[in-house]
């Protein structure tokens, strides 16, 4: 019984230091039509709400001009995602799978190694809140 109590608070004490992150704790507010946006590649651009999508787990908003076309790609990690205006266009298994339009209020979600083609909206392009657990990529699928 005493392994057992002891095992467990070694999870909570892991837990704690993990998730919990002790006076990192803060209010944060970023306006996405005032935020400070930087071009990642031709038709993307970015804006770090929090955290480090270089590192690991993060917060942005994101651009797509209109017609982007991002291929079909991976991502190692988990990706959340809340589109403002303008839509982003998915389509699971590629170019060839049937296309969702995720509008404005619209909440996506894609599994990490989830294989997808995505882009933005022809017309208006995309902006969007994105949320991932660790660094973002984009793995290009041949």
């Amino acid at each position: 019984m005493k392994r057992f109590g002891l095992a467990a608070l070694a999870i909570v004490l892991v837990a704690y230091a993990v998730y919990a992150q002790p006076g990192k704790k803060q209010i944060i507010y970023v306006a996405a039509d005032k935020a400070s946006f930087k071009e990642m590649m031709p038709g993307v651009s970015q804006a770090v709400v929090w955290g480090d999508p270089d590192k690991g787990a993060h917060g942005t908003f994101t651009k797509f001009t209109p017609g982007y076309d991002a291929g079909v790609h991976t991502h190692t990690s988990d990706i959340r995602i809340v589109v403002i205006k303008g839509a982003y266009l998915y389509k699971a298994g590629g170019t060839g799978g049937k296309e969702t339009r995720v509008g404005p209020g619209d909440f996506l979600f894609v599994p990490g190694r989830d294989r997808h083609w995505s882009g933005g909206d022809p017309k208006d392009g995309a902006l969007f809140y994105e949320e991932g657990i660790g660094k973002f990529d984009l793995n290009p699928v041949k």
